[in-house]
């Protein structure tokens, strides 16, 4: 599917994964962010600072998926006809994590 209503021509973007050529409103755009160092440096890198209170940069990517690499690499599931209509996303279960402070109240 796409997301153009009457737009008539819409550019073409190359997929973060294959660098395929597919339709802007047809790609599946997710935005990620990461830490630029991974956890198991980070403590290094802050106890070998000058800075006490530096915190590390982050890095944003917007990545552009054509629809193989996104079903491919499980970022979007296969759904049934009916369920492709619902565009709201599915609900996030982030509740708290055991031995978290919030979840350790008397």
């Amino acid at each position: 599917g796409r997301n153009k209503k009457g737009r008539g021509h819409t550019p073409a973007i190359r997929c973060s994964n294959c660098a395929r050529c597919v339709p802007k409103d047809k790609a599946v755009k997710r935005f990620q962010v990461r830490n630029i160092v991974e956890a198991g440096c980070q403590r290094d890198m802050r106890d070998a600072s000058v800075f006490d209170s530096y915190t590390l940069p982050k890095l944003y990517m917007k990545l552009q998926y054509c629809v193989s690499c996104a079903i491919h690499s499980r970022v979007v599931r296969v759904r049934s006809r009916d369920n492709r209509k619902i565009r709201e996303p599915p609900p996030r279960f982030r509740g708290p994590r055991p031995g978290d402070k919030a979840a350790v109240k008397k």
